[in-house]
C-alpha cells in the first residue's frame, strides 16, 4: 500500500472533518432579515445567489492560483517537521531519559543514606509527644 499513488477521494475531500465548524459557511449564516425589515423578494433572490456564485467561483480561482504552492509550502513545512521530530526531538528526549534515570538512582541512592536516618530520628523524637483537647465552658 504506497501512499504516494494512493486514490483520492474526489466527493469526500474533508474524510477526517477538520473543516466541520470553520467553512460551512452559507449565506443564510452571514446574512439575515429580521422579521419586519425585508427587502424586495428580487433583491433578496439576487443577493443570496450573487453571494453564493461569488463565493464558490472565487475560491475556486484562489484554490488554482494559490493551491499547489500552497501545498507545496505545506509539504515541505510538514516534511522539516517530520525530520526535526524524527531525528532531532525524539533522539534527545530519549538521551535525556537514559541521562536522567542515571542520575535519579545516584540522588536516591543519596536521599537514602543520608536523610532516612535523620527523618528516622527526628520522627522517633516527635512520637513520644502527646496532645490532649480539652474543652473548656
Amino acid at each position: 500500500h504506497d501512499v504516494h499513488t494512493k486514490e483520492i477521494d474526489l466527493v469526500n475531500r474533508d474524510p477526517k472533518h477538520l473543516n466541520d465548524d470553520v467553512v460551512k459557511i452559507d449565506f443564510e449564516d452571514v446574512i439575515a432579515e429580521p422579521e419586519g425589515t425585508h427587502s424586495f423578494d428580487g433583491i433578496w433572490k439576487a443577493s443570496f445567489t450573487t453571494f453564493t456564485v461569488t463565493k464558490y467561483w472565487f475560491y475556486r480561482l484562489l484554490s488554482a492560483i494559490f493551491g499547489i504552492p500552497m501545498a507545496l509550502i505545506w509539504g515541505i513545512y510538514f516534511a522539516i517537521l517530520s525530520f526535526l521530530h524524527i531525528w532531532a526531538v525524539v533522539p534527545c528526549i530519549r538521551s535525556y531519559l537514559i541521562e536522567i534515570q542515571c542520575i535519579s538512582r545516584v540522588y536516591s541512592i543519596c536521599i537514602h543514606t543520608f536523610c532516612d536516618p535523620l527523618f528516622e530520628a527526628i520522627g522517633k523524637m516527635f512520637s513520644s509527644i502527646r496532645f490532649t483537647v480539652r474543652k473548656e465552658i
